[in-house]
């Protein structure tokens, strides 16, 4: 459990709260952020924290929020892999990209990945937008219908079969009968269920 730490400076409290809350949800998922042990390792009393977060579901969404940023910048990551000229080759290795940065983030943090998206109710992004991690998977998916490879007709909806294979999997290695197996198997398999995806939503 994290210790207290001098991480707080006047004027930056928000950004304390959020950090330490990212501490604690990185091992302990959802359930192990609370609003008085989150500010306990600050140093500053609950009600010091209301003045930037009007209850405990506010705190999670912001930190949510944030892990969901810090996927999605993985995502990204993955994304910019391939050499291919070829605008369908481009395509295709983007979607993939996506898929296996997906994965890899949820296996490697998976008590983030538990607050990404499985918050409760209730629990949604300040901002009011889509999560970046799903906007970034209807992104490759566009790109695929803008290089003639996917066609339009087969691009409504193919978001959540992508959704649903690699969140699938991504239970299977965190929790399943995948969670004992060496890492270099996880990210084998990963590559084929993805691959196998991405060959059914193009019909070939």
């Amino acid at each position: 459990m994290p210790e207290p730490r001098d991480r707080y400076h006047h004027g930056d409290l928000r950004a304390a709260l959020i950090a330490t809350g990212l501490d604690l949800t990185r091992t302990g998922g959802p359930d192990a952020l609370r609003l008085r042990e989150v500010t306990r390792l600050i140093g500053v009393s609950p009600n010091a924290a209301y003045r930037h977060f009007a209850n405990h579901q506010a705190l999670l969404a912001a930190v949510a929020a944030e892990v969901q940023d810090r996927m999605a910048q993985s995502m990204r990551e993955h994304t910019v892999t391939t050499d291919a000229q070829e605008l369908g080759a481009r395509a295709v290795a983007r979607l993939r990209g996506v898929g296996l940065g997906y994965v890899g983030f949820a296996v490697d943090e998976p008590g983030w990945f538990r607050l990404a998206f499985f918050a409760p109710e209730g629990v949604d992004r300040p901002d009011g937008l889509m999560p970046p991690p799903l906007s970034l998977l209807h992104e490759a998916l566009d790109a695929l219908v803008e290089a003639s490879v996917l066609a339009r007709e087969r691009r409504k909806g193919a978001e959540w079969s992508c959704w649903s294979t690699v969140h699938g999997f991504a239970e299977l290695a965190i929790h399943g009968p995948l969670r004992d197996q060496p890492r270099q198997r996880v990210h084998g398999l990963a590559e084929r269920a993805i691959d196998e995806i991405i060959a059914g939503i193009l019909g070939s």
